[in-house]
């Protein structure tokens, strides 16, 4: 499961201001009001009237919610494991 998470917007481009460690917490940054973490994870009926505030504020702005990927380049020398030769 990834670790970050952020919003991007139509054009592609990453919403820096939106970053957040859980998908929930992004979209707690989107409502329109607030809402209490706890109540979220215990009201089936407070999380859904959630969702729908964060979709449709999505919905408007065409933005969405995504992961952030690690990035999967080149190792630096520092970066290599330990190699052993054992005969």
């Amino acid at each position: 499961m990834p670790g970050v998470w952020t919003v991007r917007d139509g054009n592609g481009d990453l919403l820096a201001s939106f970053m957040a460690g859980s998908r929930q917490e992004v979209g707690r940054k989107l409502a329109q009001k607030r809402y209490d973490p706890f109540r979220l994870q215990v009201s089936a009926s407070y999380r859904a009237a959630f969702d729908r505030d964060v979709k449709s504020v999505l919905e408007l702005k065409d933005w969405e919610i995504v992961p952030l990927r690690r990035r999967t380049g080149k190792r630096r020398a520092n970066d290599r494991q330990l190699e052993l030769a054992l005969n």
